[in-house]
């Protein structure tokens, strides 16, 4: 029996939605990432008169051009002190700047937490979000996938007596939040997954798989290895 129209035509519709979904999905975001930042931005442009970049002569929005040249002279600010940070001179600076943020009442409070998260983040930190790992969560037997945050707990090693390594374990589908785990190190299980495969897994409900693996397909396979039980030796 041949499908009826209608059925042809709601065919139709989801195969084209599962292709136009995705791109629909990134503009957006997109947009609304422009439009976040550039809420912030726009404000390098208050030395210019707002008859000239806002509409209904300055009492609108900015217009979209001149929020994307505020975007490009942000981009060039940060990179100039980026560059400045680079020779001594520089460095001095941005340490009296620190120094000064720092003795202000309250906003030293934020600008130190800000600051300190920061540089945990910072491509200095050897060990921040590096490393995929699982760890049985949220119970014995079930696993998860974490990040690896510190490896360094010489307050609760102490206390415990087990050298322990904090792990993030986002939630899902939104993968910024999540819970902070102290998880002995011997029960970490590093993978060779790399953490932006690691973050699309999360976001996916685990619906892509990391790498180039197929459905079905084994790790060792998909990579040319021969895979390898715990504890093997050479015969």
């Amino acid at each position: 029996m041949k499908k009826s129209l209608f059925a042809r035509w709601q065919a139709n519709f989801w195969a084209g939605l599962a292709i136009v979904l995705p791109a629909v999905i990134s503009i957006a975001v997109l947009r609304w990432l422009f439009g976040t930042v550039a809420n912030i931005t726009d404000t390098l442009l208050i030395f210019l008169p707002t008859k000239l970049t806002h509409h209904d002569a300055g009492n609108g929005p900015m217009y979209w051009y001149w929020s994307l040249v505020a975007l490009v002279l942000a981009i060039f600010l940060i990179g100039t002190v980026g560059l400045l940070a680079r020779n001594y001179f520089g460095r001095k600076i941005i340490e009296w700047v620190d120094s000064a943020l720092l003795r202000i009442p309250l906003l030293n409070k934020i600008y130190g937490a800000t600051k300190q998260v920061n540089d945990a983040f910072s491509t200095t930190n050897k060990t921040a979000f590096r490393t995929v790992v699982l760890v049985e969560f949220p119970h014995a037997g079930v696993h998860s996938i974490g990040f690896i945050t510190s490896d360094q707990q010489e307050e609760v090693e102490a206390k415990t007596g087990r050298k322990v390594v904090c792990v993030f374990v986002p939630a899902t589908p939104n993968p910024t939040s999540g819970f902070l785990l102290m998880v002995p190190e011997e029960k970490v299980i590093r993978l060779e997954m790399s953490v932006p495969d690691a973050i699309k897994y999360v976001i996916s409900l685990g619906a892509i798989l990391p790498g180039n693996i197929l459905p079905g397909q084994d790790f060792k396979t998909a990579r040319g290895a021969q895979p390898s039980l715990p504890g093997a030796g050479s015969q």
